[in-house]
């Protein structure tokens, strides 16, 4: 029987896929095409997809060679590499910079860094404007740091990125974001232009949600570093034991802005605007713009926008009375991610995100219902005689076979990712995993209602709150660091290259296309190709130690 999760298409994975299969052509082919030739053949490719448009096979063919072909060329315009700097030395530059984003301050507070855009250079360096590099600047104690949009002068020592660099360095992670070059020992001279209100008004948000997060928990800054961890992104504020046990233990993920957090304070929105009886209309809309400007403030990241995109799709759906696709939709996230952002395809955020997604749409749900049908309590016994405690036996036996179902679906990705990325192995990830997500849920709940009461002007109820998940942050701790004493629980590995890693990656997610496009059936090997892949490649080409 075909279960509910296997009757989803997504069409628009006709776009997807050809997209991303450009977009990593252009990054890993050694030749470089001008981009005037790859639009020609995209524009050529999608008139022969219209003159044949009632020819099935020519008309595919046509559109996938047209999306791919336009794939490399975004990547090739949005990388915007200048081969003729490769060759030169670091010398001392004087930019005009828009900022993009500013990293979190070092302890001692005397340097800002981030991301900027050059607007601005001297005439031997005009070439540089519109690239992207990343900044390092000297600050004073109490002078403010540049906000987001806002437009400085400065001088410092700028030089050129690798092409490639290992993806667990921070050079990889600059150059994975599509970045040519960096300005170091730099000092800002002016301010050409003050940050947009928009901006300015997302940075004393952040910096007011922070004090409403920690109030009350003056005497555990450590528990209150933590949660303002959780909710706001902020991992900078963890210490570095938690941030190694976190790691350790495969739960990092829990204080990054994810799909749990939005999707918990986006039910926790729509409780609240539904207890004021809004029309339904204006509860999606209402509830849509704060869940935007809470995935804004803190950040942007990929995970949190592509979750965003997911629940503004599903809402629509529902109020235009469209079934709900959650494949289609999160096909439609990604393609409208790329489309804004091409690089974002070659950063560990997209790929961990969009990768446990589909994990648990692909394989942990359909696994939960195969499950379910084979191992179903009290199969003789007539469920019009059940009594209450066997309703609640079968309740729990259920939702305990839909968290393991989906924790060994996305546990298949986290582990490869987790090799690629961070060189770590968590086989107890799965166990810490099916604990904390559920514990973790309450602290997010916990804070935005500290956070909601905040902004209210309900200050003792923001200590209630704060001290309510501060203490299940606490539980959260001592469960990892009992965990973390049982031999074996993680290891360090890595695989013996970095694209044998991301081709695993790849690898696994296409047996799990594959797999739900023929609805698992035990003639095409049923659910075990991708934990065989995952066990080959762990066996095969990484190295333990």
């Amino acid at each position: 029987m075909i279960g509910r999760c296997l009757r989803h298409r997504a069409p628009v994975l006709w776009l997807l896929l050809p997209l991303m299969g450009g977009v990593i052509a252009g990054k890993i082919l050694p030749w470089s095409c001008p981009v005037g030739w790859l639009l020609g053949g995209a524009f050529a490719a999608a008139g022969i997809a219209v003159w044949f448009s009632n020819h099935a096979r020519i008309w595919s063919i046509g559109l996938c060679l047209a999306v791919f072909l336009s794939g490399a060329a975004a990547y090739e315009l949005r990388r915007a590499r200048i081969d003729s700097w490769d060759s030169l030395p670091p010398r001392e530059a004087r930019l005009t910079l828009r900022i993009e984003r500013v990293f979190p301050p070092l302890p001692d507070g005397k340097k800002v860094s981030g991301l900027a855009t050059i607007t601005e250079a001297d005439t031997h360096l005009r070439e540089l404007i519109g690239q992207r590099l990343y900044f390092s600047l000297g600050k004073k104690i109490r002078e403010p740091e540049p906000a987001r949009s806002s437009e400085i002068v400065v001088t410092g020592l700028l030089e050129t990125l690798p092409r490639e660099a290992p993806l667990a360095t921070f050079e990889g992670f600059l150059t994975a974001s599509g970045l040519n070059f960096q300005l170091t020992r730099g000092r800002v001279h002016d301010v050409s232009r003050e940050a947009g209100t928009y901006a300015l008004f997302c940075e004393r948000m952040l910096e007011r949600f922070g004090a409403i997060l920690s109030h009350g928990l003056e005497r555990q800054p450590a528990l209150a570093g933590a949660l303002r961890a959780m909710l706001l992104g902020q991992q900078h504020e963890l210490g570095e034991e938690q941030t190694l046990q976190f790691r350790q233990s495969g739960t990092m993920h829990l204080f990054a802005i994810s799909g749990l957090h939005i999707v918990v304070i986006a039910v926790a929105l729509h409780g609240t605007l539904a207890l004021l009886r809004l029309p339904r209309v204006a509860q999606v809309a209402i509830g849509l713009v704060a869940l935007w400007l809470y995935v804004d403030i803190t950040g942007g990241s990929p995970s949190a926008v592509r979750a965003f995109f997911m629940i503004a799709l599903t809402h629509a759906a529902l109020v235009l009375r469209l079934p709900v696709n959650p494949i289609a939709t999160l096909s439609s996230a990604a393609l409208v991610s790329l489309i804004l952002d091409p690089m974002e395809l070659f950063s560990a955020s997209f790929q961990m995100s969009y990768g446990i997604v589909a994990a648990l749409l692909l394989l942990g749900l359909p696994l939960t219902e195969r499950w379910t049908e084979r191992w179903p309590l009290f199969r003789d016994l007539p469920k019009a005689t059940w009594r209450w405690h066997h309703h609640a036996r079968d309740h729990i036996w259920r939702w305990l076979l839909g968290a393991v179902a989906l924790g060994v679906s996305t546990t298949l990705i986290s582990t490869v990712c987790g090799v690629v990325f961070f060189q770590l192995f968590t086989p107890g990830g799965l166990l810490a995993n099916l604990v904390l997500i559920p514990v973790s849920s309450l602290v997010i709940l916990g804070g935005f209602l500290s956070l909601l009461c905040g902004l209210a002007g309900l200050t003792p109820l923001c200590a209630l709150f704060n001290h309510a998940a501060a203490l299940v942050l606490a539980f959260m701790e001592w469960s990892i660091a009992w965990l973390l004493k049982i031999p074996g629980f993680f290891l360090h590995v890595e695989f013996l290259s970095t694209w044998a890693g991301l081709a695993v990656f790849g690898m696994v997610l296409a047996s799990m296309v594959y797999g739900y496009s023929r609805q698992w059936t035990p003639k095409r090997g049923g659910f075990w190709p991708p934990f065989a892949l995952t066990a080959l490649a762990l066996v095969l080409i990484a190295r333990f130690g």
